[in-house]
């Protein structure tokens, strides 16, 4: 066994801190899914009007993960790690400090921006320092920290919601700005990136997508059902609970903690899984496997029966996801890792982006019992979306285990 292939403090160090900053992304994003109501409220429109800045964070990050990602192709991947968390960590907190719907809506834009450059930069710095044989594993924990995350806000929501209010929550959500004192004492530049830098000349963007125009677009459509797949099952699911089933505070946050262990053992599960079966087929069994959960999960009416099927949606839903970083930084042009997983996962968002207020809408349009139906609303998206996966990863390409060239 060489000594690339051998776990050492260093491949630790790398995942902890991509783990970790995924986890603190998505913690910070899905605060606001479980205030949306009290948001709504106090800034004196409906839960539509503000599903507008959810929309908005995810249209953004597009952006980010281009900056982002130009950044870390070019001057390093630690740098632009560390830049990425800052930002997001700054506007988090700005949040908190909103006075209108408006501030509100331009500081989650802004945070989009931030937000929308760690996935490529974390999974792009770990994947090119963790052994090869690891990568399907290593895939499936850091899509794990996205669950991860909205446990723990859903652990912050549950607990102490009712004594700091969702401002309060926004405050508590720039504490990951602390963990770019880890990444900056204890992880290594990609090694890689380091031996790349020596070459003599960069490519631009456009001649690293020359002659792969093509997979580009097969990614962007592919990271699009993906988005509306976790975002469709996720974003208004506590709105559900709460709105629909009227449970409580309490409720909703320990369904929601149900659910996202389902999530990230999923995520760890199909990841590692996809190791031996492959990424394709690892991504189109759990999406194929979402559909037998889909009517439980949305049309059951207890606590105890919503809480186990939403825990097998998500299992599928993040298996599926566990595959993805490994799947887009195996598929990317030599030179473009942190450019290219990023930015077509951040445009998947994009084109993804309208789905909070897409579902609110259709939900408006279809009372049940006096209420909108969010129950058809997330049936409808999710059914739709998981059938297209099934079908994109079966005919699309894989290079498992490819060498990852300087």
């Amino acid at each position: 066994m060489t000594s690339d292939e051998v776990w050492n403090a260093e491949h630790r160090s790398v995942v902890i801190a991509s783990f970790l900053g995924w986890m603190f992304d998505a913690f910070d994003f899905f605060l606001v899914v479980f205030v949306l109501g009290h948001l709504a409220s106090d800034f004196k429109t409906d839960i539509t009007g503000v599903t507008l800045g959810i929309t908005l964070t995810l249209a953004m990050r597009p952006i980010g993960a281009f900056l982002f990602g130009r950044f870390g192709d070019r001057y390093g991947r630690r740098p632009a790690l560390m830049a990425s968390i800052l930002l997001y960590s700054a506007m988090e907190l700005a949040t908190a400090f909103s006075q209108s719907l408006q501030v509100f809506i331009l500081l989650r834009a802004l945070y989009g921006i931030a937000m929308g450059g760690e996935w490529g930069i974390g999974a792009s710095l770990a994947f090119e320092s963790v052994p090869v044989r690891s990568r399907g594993l290593v895939s499936g924990i850091l899509q794990a920290g996205y669950p991860c995350g909205y446990l723990l806000a859903a652990v912050v929501f549950g607990l102490l919601f009712q004594h700091i209010g969702w401002r309060g929550m926004f405050v508590i959500g720039a504490a990951p700005a602390l963990l770019v004192l880890f990444i900056f004492s204890k992880v290594p530049e990609s090694r890689s990136w380091a031996a790349g830098r020596a070459q003599p000349k960069r490519r631009s963007l456009l001649d690293g997508l020359r002659g792969h125009w093509g997979l580009a677009v097969y990614a962007i459509v592919l990271m699009t059902c993906f988005n509306f797949f976790s975002h469709g099952t996720q974003d208004l699911y506590p709105t559900l609970l709460g709105a629909q089933r009227g449970f409580s505070t309490g409720t909703i946050s320990w369904i929601a903690v149900v659910y996202n262990v389902g999530a990230i053992l999923g995520g760890i599960c199909f990841g590692t899984l996809s190791g031996r079966l492959g990424r394709r087929r690892a991504i189109a069994l759990a999406a194929a496997l979402s559909l037998i959960a889909l009517p439980f999960w949305s049309y059951s009416t207890t606590p105890m029966t919503l809480a186990i099927a939403a825990f097998a949606m998500q299992f599928m839903v993040q298996g599926a996801w566990g595959v993805v970083p490994v799947h887009l930084n195996e598929l990317s042009p030599e030179g473009m890792r942190a450019t290219f997983p990023g930015v077509v996962y951040q445009l998947g968002n994009l084109l993804a982006s309208y789905n909070a207020t897409l579902q609110a809408s259709i939900a408006a349009g279809h009372v049940s019992a006096g209420r909108p139906d969010y129950a058809f609303a997330l049936t409808v998206v999710c059914g739709v979306v998981a059938a297209a996966l099934v079908l994109l990863a079966l005919v699309g390409p894989e290079r498992r285990g490819m060498p990852f060239a300087a």
